[in-house]
């Protein structure tokens, strides 16, 4: 079950994206000047950790998760439940497909939810997009849904059923390029002294991102992930190499080349890793075509300015649990990402060390405001508030 947890939404008009008043109505779905809404949905985590999105949804309008990037066309009011699960490989195989997005199981107990807009990676403007079609994943099969319509940024269709729902395209489709995402994760040593990693993921642009945080915190809670500007276009199949600055003894990149695989969804391994000998506040990366010797992604890549990660190992643990918060405050504020935030805000609402109207008050600031407001307002509470917000491991990762 889930908690009675506010879905913020915000109010955009399409196409054009401008935002609007909160309080305009929502006209109705068929109306091509529909207005579009914004929500951030509650997350929570079952047994297994896995995580689960829920939407309150109170009229009927058009919504888009902020998380997922997908949007549910909404007849009624009504509560959909949806988090993304794996492919079944085999399956798509002996229908000679494969994914071209995240599988998403959706339910909606209200049977509100009439349209689906479901986030693809395609260059629709160079002609892509041409094959795409939506498995609708049953207890009793699978089926292929032809787009009601493709969009530049979503495949769209009309539904009836609930359950499995994502894109997928021939498997002889061609190796047309896409829109993706360099995405790092950097582990900082507690020692000075020993070395340190920069794992280096190419993923599709439409995977979604909250997932690939869990994933990488589950396999090392220590990873901080480097917000940095992440979108290039990227040919499936194609080898790119990975090159680094300075490039000396003290920066080690292996492998040196690596193929991009687009249809990675589920597990999340890095392409590239980073060795770095040396404690660096910069180094610069470039990502390169190995055909072409063509630039597809080049950034100044940022790290932490002290250098060494101030982990729960290197805080004392004979400080009480508000100390400890006070203790690693300003690493929190710049280090934390905004998906796992929104995700620890959730946690905190879930048990009861925060009430509505502070989580209402925090999800209305920026992120770096955001996080300075959670953690003082959980540190202020005492060494009982502190400690849930320690347990929970969000002090320690990006």
């Amino acid at each position: 079950s889930f908690p009675p947890t506010l879905s913020s939404t915000e109010s955009y008009s399409v196409p054009s994206l401008n935002k609007i008043r909160k309080n305009n109505s929502t006209q109705a779905a068929s109306s091509p000047d529909m207005k579009l809404k914004e929500f951030t949905p509650a997350i929570t985590a079952d047994d297994s950790d896995d995580e689960t999105y829920l939407f309150q949804c109170s009229s009927a309008g058009l919504y888009q998760c902020s998380v997922t990037g997908l949007v549910f066309v909404m007849k009624g009011e009504g509560d959909v439940v949806y988090r993304t699960v794996p492919w079944y490989r085999r399956l798509l195989a002996q229908h000679h497909k494969k994914p071209a997005g995240p599988l998403f199981d959706i339910k909606c107990q209200q049977q509100s939810v009439c349209q689906l807009h479901l986030p693809h990676c395609e260059l629709i403007s160079t002609g892509g997009g041409q094959f795409l079609q939506v498995a609708h994943v049953k207890d009793e099969g699978i089926e292929f849904i032809t787009p009601h319509q493709i969009t530049e940024s979503h495949v769209v269709i009309n539904i009836t059923g609930f359950s499995g729902y994502g894109n997928v395209k021939d498997e002889n489709s061609p190796c047309d390029p896409v829109r993706a995402l360099v995405l790092l994760f950097y582990k900082p040593p507690v020692d000075p002294d020993l070395t340190f990693s920069l794992s280096v993921l190419l993923l599709p642009q439409n995977v979604v991102l909250q997932d690939v945080l869990h994933s990488r915190k589950e396999r090392d809670v220590d990873e901080r992930y480097i917000d940095t500007s992440p979108h290039c276009k990227l040919h499936p199949k194609q080898v790119y190499t990975l090159s680094a600055v300075p490039e000396d003894d003290s920066v080690l990149v292996q492998p040196i080349e690596a193929e991009f695989h687009e249809e990675y969804y589920h597990n999340y391994f890095p392409s590239f890793q980073v060795i770095l000998k040396k404690i660096m506040k910069t180094i610069m990366m470039t990502l390169t075509d190995s055909t072409s010797s063509h630039s597809v992604w080049k950034r100044a890549v940022y790290l932490s300015s002290s250098g060494v990660k101030k982990c729960r190992d290197s805080v004392p643990w004979n400080l009480s649990p508000d100390e400890r918060l006070l203790n690693v405050r300003s690493g929190f504020i710049d280090g934390i990402s905004e998906p796992v935030l929104n995700s620890l805000l959730d946690k905190l609402l879930e048990k009861k060390v925060i009430i509505d109207a502070e989580l209402e008050a925090g999800i209305m600031q920026n992120r770096s405001d955001r996080a300075r407001f959670v953690i003082d307002i959980v540190r202020k509470k005492g060494e009982a508030a502190s400690s849930q917000m320690i347990e929970r491991n969000f002090l320690f990762v990006n």
